[in-house]
């Protein structure tokens, strides 16, 4: 299984920016099928929907996570979300880190680093494709 066939996914770091990474993906992936969980500890609602203070504040567990956050927030969304037993994790462009690859390998979770989730998740907009087609190009797809 790989993250895109998951069904339910929290987005940790949404905003109230429309033009944020984190509230993008939480419209864009919702627009897309997925059932998202918002979290941010600073807001009540995001787009009209329950945003919650934690993972461990959801009302499920969410299959997969995605980080839109600073990578100094990284190893804690990455332990709390090993800890409640979700196993995916994507850890969006700006929230990676070497220290959090190495915490979601010490902790055997799957994941994809510094990768744009834009690129892979269908229907894919014009200018992701052209992205894609060149990592693919050049050997730069994730594994």
């Amino acid at each position: 299984m790989n993250f895109l066939s998951l069904k339910t996914l929290a987005v940790v770091g949404v905003s109230r920016n429309k033009d944020k990474f984190g509230n993008a993906i939480f419209r864009k992936m919702k627009a897309k099928g997925y059932k998202i969980l918002a979290v941010n500890p600073r807001l009540d609602l995001v787009e009209g929907d329950r945003c919650y203070a934690g993972l461990g504040a959801l009302p499920e567990k969410p299959e997969g996570v995605i980080l839109a956050v600073s990578p100094s927030q990284t190893i804690s969304v990455i332990e709390e979300a090993a800890r409640l037993g979700s196993t995916y994790v994507w850890m969006q462009q700006g929230a990676n880190s070497p220290e959090g690859e190495a915490r979601c390998k010490e902790l055997g979770l799957n994941f994809v680093s510094g990768e744009c989730i834009f690129m892979f998740a269908e229907p894919m907009e014009s200018f992701h494709k052209i992205h894609r087609f060149f990592n693919r190009l050049f050997g730069k797809m994730p594994k």
